[in-house]
C-alpha cells in the first residue's frame, strides 16, 4: 500500500497531489484513461495525455478487420480498409506526434483473453516494433495495458522498457498479475462499463482488498468519475483510478454523439449486465440490452457451469446488428457500453478541463475533511 505525502493534508502547502503513480509513469496525474473499444481512442488519448494524465489507444476494434463475416462491427466505416498491424502504427504514431510538444504520456491497451490471443501477439509485437522504430515514440509510449484474460504469457513486455499494467477483477486475479511480474495492477470493479467479472464484487471492496493484498502498485477502476472519487481511492489504498465512462461523455471523445449523451441521460440503474463476445459486459440499458440479458439468463445454467453454449452465434447476432444500429443513430437498439457511474456524469467538458477539476477538487477534500473529522 502507498502512502501519500503528508504534505497533501497541510494547508499551507497547497502542493499538486502526486503519488508514485505519477514518478513511475512520469505523468502530472494520477489517472488513467481506460481501453474502451470499438474505436481506437485516438483524439481522446492525445486530449488525456495532453492534460498530464495517462492516455490509452484500444486496440479492440481495430481486430475486427481479420474475421469481417463474424466480427461485431462494421471494421470498414470504423478504421477503413487498412489491417489491424497498419491501423496501430498509425494511431501510435499520430498520437505520439500530437503529445510531442506538451511531453504527454500514454499506452496501448491489449486485451489477452483466450478467443482474442492471436490478436493479442500481434498488437503487443506491433506496439514494440513501431516503438523501437523511432526515439519520440519510445519516450511518450511506456505503457502497454493487458486486461480478459491471463496475465502469465505476457511478462516479456517489461523486457522491452515498457511498463506492463494488468486488469484484475479480484484478488485472485491481482496475486497471480503480481506474481506473473506486472509493474501495475488495475483492480476494476464490478459496476465499470463494457468487461466485467461475472462476480458481483464492487469497487468499495475490491480496491481495498487487493491494496492490502498485494505489494504492487493499484490502480482503481469501476464508479471513478470525479474528485471524491479520486480522493476515495486514495483512501482506499490505490495510487490512481482508470476512468473510462467518465472519459466517454468529453468533448474529444472518439464515441458516437448519441452513446456520449447516453451517458449523460441514464441515471445509475440504467445499465445491464450480460454476455459479450468474450466474457460479461455492462451496457447502457436500451432494448438492445435487454435482448442480450435475456439471451444470457436462458443460457445461464450452461455458461456458469463452463459448457459450451450454442447460442453464442445469437449473442454475436445482437452485437452485431446493435453496433450497426449504433452508427446509423438508433438509440433504442444500439449497443451502448456504460457503468453505473452514467448516474453520476450530467455534462460533456473538454477532457482538460474534466482532469483539471478532478483534481481541484480531490487536493480540497484530501486537505479539508482530516480538519473537519479530527475537529480542527
Amino acid at each position: 500500500m502507498i502512502c501519500l505525502n503528508s504534505s497533501l493534508f497541510s494547508f499551507e502547502n497547497m502542493v499538486p497531489i502526486s503519488t508514485e503513480l505519477c514518478d513511475f509513469l512520469g505523468i502530472k496525474h494520477p489517472i488513467f484513461q481506460g481501453g474502451m473499444g470499438p474505436y481506437k481512442t485516438e483524439s481522446l488519448a492525445i486530449a488525456v495525455a495532453n492534460a498530464g494524465a495517462l492516455g490509452m489507444i484500444s486496440s479492440i476494434g481495430m481486430a475486427a478487420t481479420l474475421l469481417p463475416e463474424a466480427a461485431p462491427i462494421d471494421a470498414q466505416r470504423l478504421f477503413g480498409s487498412d489491417r489491424p498491424r497498419v491501423i496501430l502504427r498509425k494511431s501510435i504514431k499520430a498520437v505520439a506526434k500530437a503529445t510531442r510538444p506538451t511531453g504527454g504520456v500514454f499506452g496501448v491497451n491489449v486485451p489477452v483473453a483466450a478467443e482474442f490471443v492471436l490478436a493479442s501477439k500481434m498488437f503487443v509485437e506491433q506496439t514494440i516494433e513501431t516503438r523501437e522504430s523511432d526515439s519520440d515514440i519510445e519516450r511518450s509510449l511506456r505503457v502497454i495495458v493487458t486486461s480478459a484474460g491471463n496475465p502469465t504469457p505476457w511478462a516479456e513486455i517489461k523486457r522491452h522498457g515498457l511498463v506492463w499494467i494488468h486488469v484484475v477483477p479480484s484478488v485472485y486475479h491481482a496475486k497471480k498479475a503480481e506474481k506473473a511480474g506486472a509493474d501495475i495492477i488495475v483492480a476494476s470493479g464490478h459496476e465499470g462499463g463494457a468487461h466485467i467479472s461475472w462476480d458481483p464484487v464492487h469497487s468499495m471492496v475490491l480496491v481495498p482488498a487487493v491494496a492490502k493484498a498485494v505489494k504492487t502498485p493499484v490502480v482503481g477502476a469501476g464508479g471513478f468519475c470525479d474528485g471524491g472519487s479520486l480522493a476515495a481511492a486514495l483512501m482506499l489504498g490505490a495510487v490512481g483510478i482508470q476512468m473510462g465512462i467518465r472519459f466517454i461523455a468529453t468533448q474529444e471523445s472518439d464515441f458516437e454523439p448519441m452513446w456520449k449523451q447516453a451517458v449523460v441521460n441514464r441515471e445509475e440503474r440504467q445499465t445491464l449486465a450480460g454476455r459479450g463476445l468474450f466474457g460479461p459486459m455492462r451496457f447502457i440499458r436500451n432494448k438492445r440490452a435487454e435482448e442480450i440479458v435475456e439471451r444470457t439468463l436462458d443460457d445461464a445454467p450452461r455458461f456458469y457451469l463452463g459448457e459450451p453454449v450454442e447460442s453464442n452465434e445469437a449473442i454475436l447476432d445482437l452485437e452485431r446488428s446493435g453496433f450497426t444500429d449504433l452508427m446509423d443513430g438508433k438509440e433504442d437498439t444500439a449497443l451502448m457500453f456504460g457503468g453505473e457511474v452514467v448516474g453520476r456524469i450530467s455534462d460533456l467538458p473538454q477532457a482538460a478541463d474534466l482532469i483539471n477539476d478532478i483534481m481541484t477538487e480531490a487536493k480540497m477534500l484530501l486537505e479539508t475533511v482530516p480538519g473537519k473529522v479530527l475537529g480542527k
